[in-house]
């Protein structure tokens, strides 16, 4: 499956979310500018290539931040102001995440629609690296946290560096490789040591 969305909508409806919940998360991560993160590991089965390869397809013209920004995706820090999402020490790091408010607060998670789109500030300017799969806690129907790829998303809860909800996210580093695993959040190969656009 492709597309979670583990509750039925409502005849004449969308099977977007929408509640109090999710439009104070969306408020808080757009209003805020928070960027969004994980800091733990994954877990599960090895990933699926076929949708591994959807998610690179339907992120191969995120290669700029201008395209990124063009489909609705904005650059987000964290509560310090922070860009550039630095990782414990030796870990690795994160980079920059672009964010799609809409996406975050929809309850559904799509292999095609990451919510956000994760870039490395090189001396040569930002490149891609990675893809964010998010949903709010309060927005996710299903009894168990969401999987894909074959991995199980991981929960983040309140209070966190993002000052957000409790939310799950899995990331996948499609377009860079992270040598400690393609779905754990830091990635030891990517630096925050460049100037941010």
């Amino acid at each position: 499956m492709h597309r979670l969305d583990p509750s039925p909508a409502p005849p004449g409806r969308t099977h977007r979310v929408r509640s109090t919940v999710i439009a104070t998360f969306v408020s808080l991560v757009t209003i805020g500018g928070l960027t969004l993160g994980i800091t733990t590991s994954a877990s599960g089965a090895g990933p699926r290539r076929s949708d591994v390869a959807l998610a690179r397809q339907a992120t191969r013209g995120f290669q700029t931040v201008v395209a990124v920004g063009k489909a609705g995706y904005k650059k987000f820090t964290d509560v310090n102001g922070v860009t550039c999402i630095d990782g414990p020490a030796g870990r690795g790091n994160m980079g920059v995440h672009y964010v799609n408010g809409d996406l975050v607060g929809d309850g559904v998670i799509d292999v095609n629609h990451p919510e956000a789109v994760l870039y490395e500030h090189t001396s040569s300017g930002p490149k891609l690296t990675a893809v964010e799969y998010i949903v709010p806690v309060a927005a996710w129907a299903g009894a168990q946290p969401p999987e894909l790829f074959g991995r199980t998303f991981m929960r983040i809860n309140a209070p966190n560096r993002f000052g957000l909800p409790d939310f799950y996210a899995l990331h996948a580093w499609i377009w860079k490789a992270n040598p400690r695993g393609t779905f754990l959040p830091w990635n030891p190969d990517v630096h925050c040591s460049h100037a941010q656009p």
